[in-house]
């Protein structure tokens, strides 16, 4: 694939970073399979994915044309994942690309996975014409708000004495 990049690392393992062919079934399963193990970790909620997202997760995203997925293998294994959803800034009239989960495994934080997996991910991003990558990060998750300032992103706001914009959520 014209995105893949090869990258070394400790003890000349490559990282293969790819963008996710959801039609692939080895792809298909280590998305499921990352993703269940980030949802499983205290900072994805600490629950496993329930059967019915395992079951259909993959078909749905291959079925949006403004998602895709990238992966990162060490050798033939799968060490992480970055979902992504387009959306649009009604503001600059643009897509923008919304980093809706980045999972890497415990074993390979801290070796250059997930600025590996998001430096194709803006790649794609700007590609697409995307003006701007959003994503939302917990607060007590130290390191990966280091990690995503490092890489610059930052909180926004659009007027100082509006605040910094909040991420809220209702269930439907």
């Amino acid at each position: 694939m014209a995105n893949d990049r090869m990258i070394k690392t400790m003890a000349d393992m490559e990282l293969r970073i790819v963008r996710a062919d959801y039609g692939n079934p080895d792809h298909a399963a280590a998305l499921v399979e990352l993703l269940d193990a980030y949802a499983r970790d205290p900072a994805g909620g600490g629950k496993p994915l329930a059967a019915f997202a395992r079951a259909n997760l993959v078909s749905a995203l291959a079925r949006r044309p403004q998602a895709f997925s990238v992966l990162a293998f060490r050798g033939e294994a799968a060490v992480g994942l970055v979902n992504c959803i387009e959306g649009f800034s009604t503001f600059a009239c643009q897509a923008l690309v919304n980093v809706h989960d980045v999972a890497v495994l415990a074993s390979h934080r801290g070796q250059g996975v997930a600025p590996a997996m998001l430096a194709l991910v803006e790649q794609i991003a700007r590609e697409r014409g995307a003006c701007k990558l959003t994503l939302e990060v917990l607060a007590g998750n130290t390191s990966a708000n280091r990690l995503y300032q490092n890489l610059g992103f930052q909180s926004y706001q659009l007027d100082p004495a509006m605040g910094q914009a909040q991420f809220l959520q209702k269930w439907l």
